[in-house]
């Protein structure tokens, strides 16, 4: 169906719930803010820092910028390396590759932690091109990190592409750039959000995702 699967990272591939809450704590915590309830500590995985800050924290955009750099200490530190890999993950990238499949990470964590991330926990082998934002934020949206994607594949190769991410965001971004996008119900968003952003494919398990993308 698809040769060019692109993949979220952060409730995708990986959960990486705990390092993120412990990085926005941390980055509160120093400037004396309050922490926000879990259940809203847990809608900064996955969406871009900034726009997270704001919309959460109520900070303007410069104290968002200086929540990100609070942040990336804790995050650098041991943060990233909070995470642990989706049971089966492995073995779907293991087998959409031997299949021929063309897999990209597209992130809107810096690409440059994604890398570290991938590398980490042995997903790299799977992967021909990890894409993330930049740490200068002059690239965060999903739908920029998508296009850097089609740019660097190639826009004639856009039709054999599909982007995979349990978030509206993975999906806005692929719709912005003209691409499909599954969502997946076992990450942090919830069938809802995924409908109303429109998720042209809705998958409750890992396993399920497997049996759409090979079937």
């Amino acid at each position: 169906m698809y040769q060019y699967v692109l993949f979220d990272l952060d409730g995708t591939l990986t959960d990486s719930a705990e390092g993120i809450v412990n990085s926005v704590v941390h980055a509160l915590n120093k400037r004396g803010l309050p922490v926000p309830e879990q259940e809203t500590l847990l809608k900064f995985v996955g969406p871009p820092l900034l726009d997270s800050f704001q919309r959460y924290c109520g900070m303007t955009r410069e104290e968002g910028m200086q929540g990100i750099t609070d942040y990336r200490e804790y995050f650098t530190d041991r943060g990233w390396c909070e995470n642990l890999v989706y049971e089966g993950i492995p073995e779907l990238l293991q087998k959409l590759k031997a299949a021929g499949k063309t897999l990209i990470v597209a992130t809107s964590k810096p690409e440059v932690f994604a890398k570290r991330i991938v590398e980490h926990f042995g997903l790299a082998e799977y992967f021909s091109l990890v894409v993330g934002s930049t740490l200068d934020e002059k690239r965060t949206g999903k739908g920029q990190v998508i296009d850097l994607v089609i740019r660097t594949i190639g826009e004639e190769h856009c039709g054999e592409m599909v982007m995979v991410g349990d978030r509206e965001h993975d999906v806005r971004g692929a719709k912005e750039n003209g691409l499909p996008c599954i969502g997946v119900l076992y990450g942090y968003g919830s069938r809802e959000e995924l409908e109303q952003a429109g998720a042209a494919q809705i998958c409750e398990s890992v396993q399920e995702l497997e049996n759409y993308l090979l079937g």
